[in-house]
């Protein structure tokens, strides 16, 4: 009984995204074919994000080690165990952002419109993808606009989640813009809805997010992205409640 109520409870919470989602088309529409309207299409991405969550019983609840001057560019890093880890960062970040994400989003009719406009799709089982991806997040970077990147680069098959090893492309940019990397862990996003929710469905509950100190790269090398990898997966680690 439970695993069915878990089910339906998923089953709600995409009825309510594509509700939202329907009834704020027509303005994501139309700055989605304007010049510089990021922070009005983010706008309307966090709206989609909190209503359904909040009619699905679903609140976050976002601790700061300082305050964030997001009139900054930084490189935003969070761990990935669940879909609605989405939700989560499109809430935690402020103003000009943007996300890099699996080509797959791209047939998703929500996510669809935001990867063919604001987001940038990669394909990470193609090197050349991934260059091209990374090479224009550096060209929106120079623009001013702060990269949600998730460094494992997938949600892995395990449950209860474990941390796999970070990919090092957002460190790299990092180093090579001098611009600050902001490590975010997602505690428990996973026992809310792990994966895509297809195996064990939703429920309500509060999603715990840490958002960490800027980590300043000024002073690493190009040569340090390893080093700078590491330090940022000990930080997420340190908040995590699952295996590493």
């Amino acid at each position: 009984m439970r695993q069915i109520l878990r089910q339906m409870m998923r089953y709600w919470h995409l009825a309510m995204v594509a509700v939202i989602f329907v009834l704020t088309f027509p303005f994501v529409y139309f700055l989605s074919r304007r010049k510089n309207t990021y922070p009005q299409l983010n706008f309307f991405r966090k709206i989609c994000a909190f209503i359904p969550s909040m009619l699905t019983g679903v609140f976050y609840k976002i601790d700061y080690e300082e305050v964030i001057d997001w009139n900054k560019t930084y490189i935003i890093c969070p761990n990935h165990a669940s879909n609605l880890d989405i939700f989560a960062m499109s809430l935690v970040a402020k103003g000009n952002f943007f996300f890099l994400g699996k080509e797959s989003l791209l047939k998703n009719p929500v996510t669809r419109i935001f990867f063919q406009t604001i987001d940038i799709p990669v394909n990470r089982e193609s090197k050349m993808s991934s260059f091209r991806a990374f090479k224009k997040a550096s060209e929106r970077i120079l623009e001013g606009m702060s990269p949600v990147i998730f460094p494992e680069g997938k949600i892995g098959d395990e449950y209860p989640p474990v941390l796999h090893e970070f990919k090092n492309g957002p460190f790299r940019l990092a180093i090579e813009h001098q611009i600050p990397i902001i490590p975010v862990t997602l505690k428990d996003n996973w026992k809310i809805w792990w994966d895509d929710g297809i195996k064990y469905g939703c429920k309500p509950g509060v999603s715990h997010i840490c958002v960490h100190k800027p980590i300043d790269v000024s002073g690493f090398g190009i040569k340090d992205d390893e080093l700078l990898r590491d330090l940022v997966f000990e930080k997420i680690k340190s908040k995590l409640d699952y295996e590493v």
